[in-house]
């Protein structure tokens, strides 16, 4: 029966983080830096807000797009952190964690042989969403832009089919961030143009710089923006599956149609666990961020010294150095890597073409591990 099946859901793959971490996780004495999850705890006083929940029997139904106090926090949030408003009632959904957010964003806005502007490299969630949704993706190429997307390449990329651009900062693969700046020029570009921005910003608490900018706090550019965060990242979340979705109402109503019918609501006990994190937990994430710029300088460090020269992340906890000098493609070094080095990382090919020739190492591990991966990466290279 499987000649049966939606032929664009066949043709989409499982992401290649996922598909190369299992390959590798069964090999012995293994240091694995290849998954974007916090290493840290949900903070204690959010486990408890949960326990609450249960013992309260808050275990029902939400309103579809939430409960509007933890609405109410979130719009607190977003105000008090990065100067920007939307109202409670009609303008944030509560999601199942970001990703979520971003589907039933995608497939609201898009239509069949739409466009839709990307960065590579890039986070592999995006394409699949598109591409079900009967649009096509058009990665520009940020390589020689220090992975940044630029007014540029933006422009150059742009046709009469461009219905939406997705700008992730800080990003993930790369852990680049957008500056005030760089958005102002985007923003200048795109104000006229009757284009919608998914701006994913689920790494916004941990810039390092504590400066994240938003291209919808430019002007004219809220009306067709639709913001993305969550809690996975920034309050060691990520099972909790709690994400928001921030637009104007009249996208929002629409996008609320979309989220209905896919899940109902987010679940009623992570939601209190999330009011509990944004009413006493904002500064959970300060010593988190922290410790991952910490980790973030020692592995940048260790990198220039082995002569890979990495572009520095401004946030998240990822890296993307270029091994296109050992004359492998990305899939065959990180195996190589795997097999002969016991150091597991994500080849780069998994975040489009523009990312082959790079392999991601991710951060999010304690020091001491940290240090023996990059020990073994260097014995590794010396045999190269």
């Amino acid at each position: 029966m499987e000649h049966l099946l939606n032929p664009k859901v066949k043709s989409i793959e499982i992401s290649g983080i996922r598909t190369f971490f299992n390959m590798v996780s069964d090999y012995e004495n293994m240091i694995s830096l290849t998954i974007g999850q916090p290493d840290f705890e949900t903070p204690h006083h959010i486990k408890e807000a949960a326990k609450s929940a249960i013992d309260e029997n808050r275990t029902t139904y939400t309103h579809n797009a939430g409960i509007l106090e933890l609405r109410k926090a979130a719009a607190n949030f977003l105000q008090s952190k990065y100067n920007l408003t939307y109202r409670a009632e009609n303008e944030i959904i509560t999601t199942t964690g970001a990703s979520q957010a971003i589907d039933v964003t995608l497939r609201t806005i898009l239509t069949e042989e739409s466009e839709v502007i990307l960065p590579g490299p890039v986070y592999p969630g995006y394409e699949p969403i598109i591409t079900l949704s009967g649009a096509t993706p058009v990665h520009v190429d940020t390589t020689q832009h220090e992975f940044k997307m630029t007014r540029s390449l933006i422009e150059s990329a742009i046709t009469e089919r461009t219905k939406c651009i997705i700008l992730p900062s800080p990003s993930n693969p790369t852990g680049v961030a957008l500056s005030k700046e760089e958005l102002a020029n985007i923003a200048d570009l795109l104000r006229d143009k009757e284009i919608f921005v998914l701006s994913d910003e689920i790494y916004s608490e941990l810039n390092f710089s504590d400066d994240h900018n938003s291209i919808a706090q430019f002007e004219g550019m809220r009306e067709k923006t639709i913001v993305i965060n969550g809690l996975s990242k920034s309050h060691a979340m990520t099972g909790w599956r709690v994400g928001f979705l921030f637009a104007p109402e009249e996208i929002c109503k629409h996008i609320l149609k979309v989220h209905q019918y896919n899940v109902s609501c987010a679940s009623s006990i992570s939601q209190y666990a999330a009011l509990e994190a944004l009413q006493n937990g904002l500064e959970d994430p300060v010593q988190m961020r922290k410790e991952y710029k910490d980790r973030m300088d020692y592995v940048y460090n260790r990198l220039v010294e082995m002569g890979l020269s990495p572009i520095k992340p401004d946030g998240a906890f990822y890296i993307l150095p270029s091994i296109k000098q050992f004359g492998l493609s990305s899939f065959d070094f990180a195996m190589k890597l795997a097999k002969d080095g016991n150091l597991a990382v994500v080849p780069g090919s998994a975040f489009s073409h523009y990312g082959e020739g790079y392999v991601r190492i991710s951060f999010a591990y304690k020091l001491d591990i940290l240090k023996e991966g990059m020990d073994r990466l260097e014995r590794f290279l010396n045999t190269l």
